[in-house]
This record gives structure tokens, C-alpha cells and sequence, in this order.
């Protein structure tokens, strides 16, 4: 008896072609030391420092030092990954045309940006194990405000993505790698994503229509106060939008 083999060449369905481009997205960013750098370390080295620093100085707040950084610090990580680590993996990507490459491929670009979105929640799932984690042995308490948390990571990511596609699409690798870093540092410093924007004064009333401001707020209201600002996700929305249109029009594949 012998058996006949008839060849079925094809693509494979989408699904799983958008979840094997996801997998690998995220092996390769865990596996550059600088995105995991960005991804974990720095937000981890944040917590414990401002919350260790709030000890130390005796710094007042309206809650343990420990419940009010931690929103922020997983506002930052969704920040770090959606936004730098984001932009400068594809600034590179477009200069060594591996996304000319995956272009050509039976992926499709739709299905490529889903595994890119994929690959960034795969990582935040992570960022915020690890967050939860340490935070917890800190004495972390928070609140239940799952539903706000949970819309604040998925908005905040499309907003942040969208702006660092934008950004990789327009600048040389070279210069989206010093762009990216210099917004990072500035939004964490100064943009309202680990301290609330009323610790800025009246420089607070602008930098909370920014994204950082808007997923910071967002995460400390929903962790701490068990709220759903609507207001903010939806200048998130906003950005995201603002971004996805900038990112269409101007993005170029090499």
C-alpha cells in the first residue's frame, strides 16, 4: 500500500500568521538589552527609588507613597514599550528593510501591525507582573478600579504606539533612537506620568491634556480611587487617533 502526498501550498490563516509575528516581536525586544532595559529595569529602579525617597525626605501625601507611584510607574512602562521601544525597534527595522522584507511576505500590513500591537501587550503583561510584584513587597494596597486600569493600558498603548510609528516613519534610525530617549526622558520627567499633574503647579493644567498626563491620571484613579475618568481616556483616544492619522500619512516601508 502506498501512500500519496499531494502538496497544499499556501499561506497560512492569518490568525496564526499574526500570532507567530507577535511571538517573535516579542522574543526580540525582551532579548535587546536596551529594550528590556527600558521595558523593566527603569520603571522597577523608579518605584523603588521615589517611593524609598518619599520615605526619606518625609514628603506628605494624601496616600502611602508606595499607592500613589505605583499607577504611574505602570503608566511609564506602557510608555517605555509602546513608545521608545517601539519607535527605535522600527526605525532599525526600516533601515535594514526587514519591513520592506515583511512586506512582501504573505503577512499582510494589517496583519504586521496586529503583531506589532501584539507583541506590545505580550511585554506589558510582563512590565506589569514584575511592577505588581515589587510594588506588593513594598506595601502596596490598591484599589479595584480594574475596568479603568484595563482601558487606560489599552488606549495608552494605541496612543503611544501610534506616535512612535510616526516618529520611526519619519526620521533616520540614528535620529528616531535620540528623539525617542529625549521624549522619554522629558514625559517622565515633566509630563505627569509618575507624579499627578497638580504636582506641577500651573504648568499641571497643560501637561494633562498630554498622553502622559492623561494615562498617569488615569491609572492613579483608577488604582487609588477605584475611578473611571472618562475625560482622560478619551484624550487618549484622541491621541491615538491624532497619531494613527499622522502615522498613515506620513509613514514610508524603507
Amino acid at each position: 500500500m502506498s501512500l500519496e502526498f499531494s502538496p497544499r501550498p499556501g499561506a497560512a490563516p492569518l490568525r496564526r500568521q499574526v500570532l507567530a509575528q507577535a511571538a517573535m516581536e516579542s522574543r526580540l525586544m525582551l532579548r535587546n538589552g536596551e529594550q528590556l532595559l527600558l521595558a523593566v529595569v527603569i520603571p522597577v529602579i523608579v518605584l523603588v527609588g521615589a517611593v524609598e525617597g518619599a520615605h526619606r525626605v518625609g514628603k506628605s501625601l494624601d496616600h502611602p507613597a508606595v499607592d500613589v507611584f505605583t499607577p504611574g510607574v505602570l503608566a511609564l512602562a506602557v510608555m517605555s514599550t509602546a513608545f521608545t521601544s517601539l519607535a527605535i525597534a522600527t526605525g532599525f527595522e526600516r533601515r535594514y528593510g526587514v519591513i520592506k522584507w515583511l512586506g512582501s511576505s504573505p503577512l499582510p500590513r494589517s496583519g504586521l501591525l496586529a503583531g506589532k500591537v501584539g507583541a506590545l501587550l505580550l511585554v506589558e503583561v510582563l512590565q506589569v507582573s514584575v511592577i505588581s510584584v515589587v510594588a506588593l513587597a513594598l506595601g502596596w494596597d490598591p484599589n479595584a478600579g480594574l475596568l479603568g486600569a484595563a482601558l487606560g493600558v489599552v488606549l495608552g498603548t494605541a496612543a503611544f504606539a501610534s506616535l512612535g510609528l510616526f516618529l520611526a516613519g519619519v526620521l533616520r534610525a540614528e535620529a528616531t533612537l535620540a528623539a525617542a530617549n529625549l521624549v522619554y526622558l522629558l514625559l517622565m520627567a515633566g509630563g505627569a506620568v509618575v507624579l499627578p499633574a497638580s504636582a506641577y503647579g500651573a504648568f499641571g493644567e497643560v501637561v494633562r491634556w498630554l498622553p502622559s498626563g492623561a494615562l498617569g491620571d488615569v491609572m492613579r484613579d483608577a488604582l487609588i480611587d477605584g475611578r473611571t475618568t472618562w475625560l482622560d481616556l478619551a484624550v487618549l483616544l484622541a491621541w491615538a487617533a491624532l497619531g494613527t492619522i499622522l502615522t498613515a500619512r506620513t509613514f514610508t516601508w524603507e
